[in-house]
């Protein structure tokens, strides 16, 4: 949560410079509380899986989360219970004349397919340029995150000749960013994909920001203010076992993969593996709902004006 100080008072602007979050009287004085609407475009196959990890983060602020579940209108899933879906999912088609505090586009395995080979790419495009009028604030997650910054700024995405996969070391690159308040000068952040952004070209890109990295496998977080949005390539949002159960479904299928590298103590499977990224995820998310928060129209008609 915000610190309330007068915008005159030295600490102000010291602690704001450092990334702390700070707002004057008359911040305050226009917020009325509200319910944040939250929508979760879920991409994945595992829903509840992937509903459970994210409402996990989002929900652990003191403030009040309106969560909404969100498909794409024509995609039908095999992976989850068609009465789940009807129960608890709306259709894009449905939603596309409401308005949301934040969004968030979720990862899919279809990384080695070109972005316009995806049978519903046509309607995540409008998703997406749809964000800029409805919704306050959107964040990209792996998949989700290539497909945005490939939208809006035509970065593209590239196939690695092995899978990124375990728990990778990374820095903080912009520590007064408010979206990495409380944050260690680096930290660990589990991966699993087989493409890569490449910094080179994210620093080709007018107006984008990256704020953690990896000498390993490169750029994580990038912000892009004109957007309103953040991209996240990587998986803060994972369980304990996400890894785990990755592996073991590729082992069991056959399919050629390495240890997720610094993952299981000794990189030996058989041991338990350990998390050290939760503190971080759920600081990151916190951050995020708080800029929401401190930032999001009271009138959500007046989003993106």
């Amino acid at each position: 949560m915000p610190i309330k100080l007068p915008s005159d008072l030295p600490a102000f602007n010291v602690l704001k410079n450092e990334g702390v979050m700070v707002m004057d009287e008359s911040d305050a004085a226009r917020q009325d509380i509200r319910p944040l609407r939250i929508a979760l475009l879920n991409l994945m196959p595992k829903k509840i899986q992937t509903e459970n990890q994210f409402a996990r983060l989002i929900g652990s602020t003191p403030l009040q989360i309106d969560l909404h579940l969100i498909r794409m209108s024509e995609h039908q899933t095999r992976n989850t219970a068609a009465e789940h879906m009807e129960n608890f999912y709306r259709p894009f088609s449905e939603v596309r004349d409401e308005y949301f505090d934040g969004l968030i586009i979720t990862g899919a395995p279809i990384e080695h397919l070109d972005f316009h080979d995806v049978t519903y790419w046509d309607e995540l495009r409008e998703v997406m340029d749809w964000t800029q009028s409805h919704v306050h604030s959107t964040l990209g997650v792996c998949w989700g995150g290539m497909a945005m910054i490939n939208h809006f700024h035509g970065v593209k995405k590239h196939i690695l000749p092995a899978k990124a996969f375990g728990c990778f070391r990374h820095d903080n690159l912009a520590p007064a960013s408010p979206y990495l308040n409380g944050f260690s000068d680096d930290c660990v952040v589990p991966v699993s994909r087989w493409t890569e952004m490449r910094q080179s070209e994210i620093d080709a890109a007018p107006g984008l920001t990256t704020l953690l990295g990896s000498a390993e496998v490169g750029p994580c977080l990038v912000e892009d203010p004109k957007h309103r949005a953040l991209y996240i390539f990587n998986h803060f949002e994972y369980d304990s076992d996400t890894l785990k159960q990755e592996y073991d479904r590729d082992v069991a299928a056959g399919t050629a993969i390495n240890v997720p590298c610094n993952y299981y103590p000794g990189d030996d499977p058989t041991k338990a593996p350990q998390n050290r990224w939760r503190s971080h995820a759920h600081l990151l998310y916190g951050n995020w709902i708080n800029q929401i928060y401190q930032t999001t129209p009271y009138d959500l008609t007046r989003i993106g004006r």
